[in-house]
């Protein structure tokens, strides 16, 4: 069994959904755009090209009104198991940019979010962690594991809530 990286944050949950669903919760612009983000935030505007290479590139609206752009480029697409990724903030153009408001957050993080059904429901985890990172950008993300637990964990609900919808209008 391979050693968790140091750096690396990981958070799981179990979500009420077939597998299949919760991978297209997260691989589909028309499902991205009602559930994803912090709580209080909305996806607007943005073109998902789901294939190894393609990328995501989203905006965020915060509650006071600004727009926060982010980009994925995915490295691996496994239906329905795995997303292997790149994920940064961006510009509305889809350059790399810092995070706007730590400028020592790593400019770029490597995601892998694996699906795994356990009968009809789905445990999803993803795992975390800084990529071409210097020391001061590694150190960062270590100490704000906590913080991205708080903020996981309120996207999480967000996804539970929007699969939970989807569940009893599609059963």
């Amino acid at each position: 069994m391979q050693a968790q990286n140091q750096d690396e944050f990981v958070i799981s949950r179990v979500f009420d959904a077939p597998r299949e669903l919760v991978f297209d919760a997260w691989t589909r612009k028309e499902h991205l755009d009602k559930w994803f983000g912090p709580k209080g935030c909305q996806i607007v505007g943005g073109e998902l090209d789901l294939r190894e290479g393609g990328t995501y590139h989203y905006g965020m609206r915060m509650p006071d009104g600004n727009v926060m752009w982010g980009k994925w480029t995915f490295r691996e697409v496994k239906r329905p198991e795995k997303l292997v990724l790149i994920s940064s903030f961006s510009d509305e153009q889809g350059g790399i940019t810092v995070h706007p408001g730590n400028p020592h957050w790593p400019r770029l993080t490597l995601s892998t979010t694996l699906f795994e059904s356990q009968g009809p429901r789905t445990l999803l985890t993803i795992k975390w962690q800084p990529h071409q990172a210097t020391d001061i950008e590694r150190r960062t993300f270590a100490e704000n594991h906590a913080s991205m637990h708080g903020g996981w964990s309120g996207t999480f609900e967000q996804l539970a809530s929007y699969l939970a919808e989807v569940v009893r209008k599609d059963g």
